[in-house]
């Protein structure tokens, strides 16, 4: 092994390796749909930024909070959305096929604002 401007080599053969060591990320997070979502968006579109934010040990805490981001805007929307078209528990007790379609044209929208916003940019 040898070392210059402080970075550590190895001998293999005839060359001389670095020794690269990615930083430990603070804790391995699991992500969510969210997150798995944006890192597949970063791998295929954005490789540079998924390359630097893996080599300097911040992807996963960065996916994570993109993840709890994501999620926080689409309960909200959804939220907001059902209280502004009238969705209602009556509704939802009188005519339940017509609360479960509407409600999934909500949560559609919802999927569709969190994507444009927060995971394909």
């Amino acid at each position: 092994m040898s070392s210059q401007n402080s970075i550590i080599y190895r001998q293999v053969g005839d060359y001389l390796i670095p020794n690269l060591i990615l930083p430990p990320e603070e804790v391995k997070i699991r992500l969510g749909k969210w997150g798995q979502l944006h890192r597949d968006y970063l791998i295929k579109h954005k490789q540079a930024l998924f390359t630097i934010l893996l080599s300097e040990g911040r992807l996963y805490s960065y996916l994570a909070d993109i993840d709890r981001q994501a999620d926080d805007m689409f309960f909200r929307l959804v939220k907001q959305m059902a209280e502004h078209e009238g969705l209602t528990e009556e509704l939802k007790e009188k005519n339940q096929m017509e609360w479960v379609r509407r409600m999934n044209n909500i949560e559609a929208r919802a999927r569709e604002v969190v994507n444009n916003e927060l995971i394909f940019i």
